[in-house]
């Protein structure tokens, strides 16, 4: 394995399981049966909304890997 792919495994391997817990309370939420029209949609948009920005923050975080700019905290 290279050395982008290895430190790409940890974000990769968290965002799929945060996004697979989101969309997993979305659709309990889905199911629900004595929820209000706008409590269900609130509860369902919400993580799948967090879900979204999960996915760009693992994209941002790929992308600054692979240009080599492992280290966030050195521009501070």
């Amino acid at each position: 394995m290279g050395h982008h792919v290895k430190k790409m495994a940890a974000p990769v391997i968290i965002t799929v399981l945060t996004v697979l817990y989101f969309v997993g309370i979305a659709t309990c939420f889905g199911f629900a049966k004595d929820m209000s029209l706008f409590v269900k949609v609130l509860f369902i948009l919400v993580p799948l909304i967090l879900s979204g920005v999960m996915i760009g923050v693992a994209v941002s975080r790929i992308r600054e890997i692979r240009s080599g700019e492992e280290d966030d905290l050195s521009k501070y």
